[in-house]
C-alpha cells in the first residue's frame, strides 16, 4: 500500500472562513449579532438531516424539486464549510486533527487487514 498522504485543507477553511465573515456581517446588521456556536451546531444539524432526505430522493423514495445529486453536491459542500467554520470557532486545527485521525484509524485499520 502506498504511504497515506496528508490532507491539506487550509485553502478550504480559508475559503470558508471568507464566506463565514461576510454571513458574521449580515447577522450583526439584521439581528444586532452574530451566530452562537449552539446556533452555527443547529444550522449544521439541519443540513445534515436534509442530506439523508436526499439520498432518499437519489434513490427514488422521496420527491423533491430539482436534481437530488446537485443538491447533494451543495449540501455536503455546505457540510463541510459548517465543519471548518465550528472548528474555528472551537479553535480546532481542521487539518492537524483530521490527520491525526485519519493515521490513527489507518493504523488499526492496517493492523486489523494484516492481522
Amino acid at each position: 500500500m502506498p504511504a497515506p498522504k496528508h490532507a491539506a485543507l487550509a485553502d478550504a477553511r480559508d475559503r470558508a472562513l471568507e464566506v463565514r465573515a461576510l454571513y458574521e456581517i449580515l447577522e450583526q446588521r439584521l439581528n444586532g449579532k452574530v451566530w452562537s456556536d449552539h446556533e452555527l451546531m443547529i444550522g449544521f444539524s439541519n443540513d445534515v438531516g436534509y442530506i439523508g432526505r436526499l439520498l432518499l430522493a437519489r434513490e427514488g423514495t422521496w420527491d423533491i424539486d430539482g436534481d437530488p445529486t446537485a443538491e447533494l453536491e451543495h449540501k455536503l459542500s455546505e457540510s463541510l464549510w459548517w465543519i471548518f467554520v465550528l472548528a474555528d470557532r472551537l479553535d480546532i486545527d481542521m487539518t492537524d486533527a483530521f490527520n491525526k485521525t485519519m493515521d490513527k484509524i489507518r493504523g488499526g485499520l492496517d493492523s486489523a487487514v494484516k492481522g
